[in-house]
């Protein structure tokens, strides 16, 4: 009987240890690799409205931004179509949403991530708002504004024009 426990315990270790290593993630910050070095300290502004949201099943470190806009390059579609207040605190079946990002808004790129994991490599920006302090979440993930075509050909993934616009420093 105490072999049996053993047994049970050692293959109960083996089995989490498995699930962890198939559900875990490497996240690095690749600020300093050549295709990537110029992007930190870019200012961008809004030119669409967007929500600020978690996803319920794969949790990330930062809050995302994005939109459900049909026939977009990139979408959420677990969003609702119309960005407004009225859905800041909802629970969604996918999607918990938590603020709104305005048109007009700003925010420069502080970082690139790249997530390693089985399902594949993902290159992401987290930004800030400019306005951080008058945010209540000014540090974001923008995988859902992103162009990631790019990537493909080891190169850095763009902010796309539908959703912001490079802020030109004079």
């Amino acid at each position: 009987m105490k072999w049996f426990i053993v047994a049970a315990a050692a293959a109960a270790l083996l089995a989490g240890f498995v699930f962890w290593q198939l559900n875990s993630t490497k996240t690095a910050y690749v600020n300093g690799l050549p295709q990537y070095n110029q992007l930190p300290g870019r200012e961008y502004i809004f030119q669409r409205d967007c929500y600020i949201f978690k996803f319920k099943r794969h949790n990330t470190e930062w809050p995302l931004v994005g939109a459900n806009v049909p026939g977009a390059v990139i979408s959420v579609s677990a969003l609702p179509v119309e960005v407004s207040p009225q859905y800041v605190g909802a629970t969604l079946p996918e999607v918990r949403i938590m603020d709104l990002a305005r048109v007009g808004d700003r925010f420069k790129i502080i970082s690139v991530r790249r997530e390693t994991s089985r399902r594949g490599t993902q290159i992401s920006f987290e930004i800030l708002f400019i306005n951080e302090s008058e945010r209540r979440y000014p540090r974001l993930d923008a995988f859902w504004i992103l162009d990631h075509t790019p990537e493909q050909r080891d190169e850095a993934p763009l902010i796309l024009a539908d959703y912001a616009v490079e802020r030109l420093k004079k």
